[in-house]
């Protein structure tokens, strides 16, 4: 059994995996990561390996937790990924970001793909039909602009996601929800029309943490996947260990 780790800034998700199966998906805060992961081994004796990404820092204890209950492979810039990183300063690619295209490039193969994580910010990342990363965009995600109208006005109050009932927002709260979430939508479609406009076969991959809240507000055909940076890390392994 292989358990997958992504360590973000506040949140850790993790999943169990048998082979190509995702058996079980856990997400908790930091503060309790040693607790949860010694719960994890405990329920899951048979997990001998563990493969783990981290845009956030990791304890030292936490490391060591992993490498002692199983084969651990940490995730790094130097690591094997299956497309040419044609990004003009490589090194300052988030490794989420190129966990998520490795992902699409080995469930996707032979068509352009541009994975759209929906997180604390919007990632856009695309790779071609020959596996070349090109790059792609970063915005702000939806709480994110909500927190930043609450705290850089003298008078907005802090909001959380809702769907508007009307695109013209008949209340402040009503306003501010139009323009964050009709916001992200409209940009969501712009970027995806003009990636349509240029490249044909586009697989079009939606994750994160609002891809389910967004999904089903878009029009374009998208395959909505909360768990795609997990199940990337669990193909990456899988390849890493057939190529290496």
């Amino acid at each position: 059994m292989l358990l997958a780790v992504d360590i973000g800034n506040t949140k850790i998700k993790a999943a169990v995996f048998e082979t190509a199966a995702l058996i079980n998906k856990f997400i908790f805060d930091k503060s309790e990561a040693l607790k949860e992961f010694k719960k994890i081994f405990t329920q899951y004796p048979h997990i001998d390996k563990s493969t783990l990404s981290m845009v956030g820092e990791a304890e030292a204890e936490l490391l060591q937790l992993l490498d002692s209950k199983s084969e651990l492979v940490i995730i790094n810039h130097d690591s094997l990924f299956p497309f040419k990183n044609k990004y003009a300063t490589p090194k300052t690619l988030g490794i989420d970001r190129m966990v998520l295209s490795a992902g699409a490039v080995l469930q996707y193969p032979g068509v352009n793909r541009l994975v759209i994580d929906a997180g604390t910010c919007i990632t856009y990342d695309f790779t071609d039909s020959d596996d070349n990363y090109l790059g792609g965009a970063i915005s702000p995600g939806l709480q994110l602009r909500y927190n930043a109208m609450h705290n850089f006005t003298a008078k907005l109050p802090l909001l959380y996601p809702e769907m508007p009932s009307h695109y013209i927002g008949n209340s402040t709260a009503n306003a501010m929800h139009s323009g964050v979430v009709n916001g992200v939508l409209h940009e969501l479609e712009g970027f995806v029309k003009q990636y349509n406009e240029q490249y044909q076969e586009l697989t079009i991959i939606l994750t994160g943490g609002d891809a389910e809240f967004l999904a089903k507000r878009l029009k374009n055909t998208i395959f909505a996947n909360s768990n795609f940076l997990l199940e990337s890390l669990n193909l990456l392994y899988l390849y890493t260990i057939t190529n290496d």
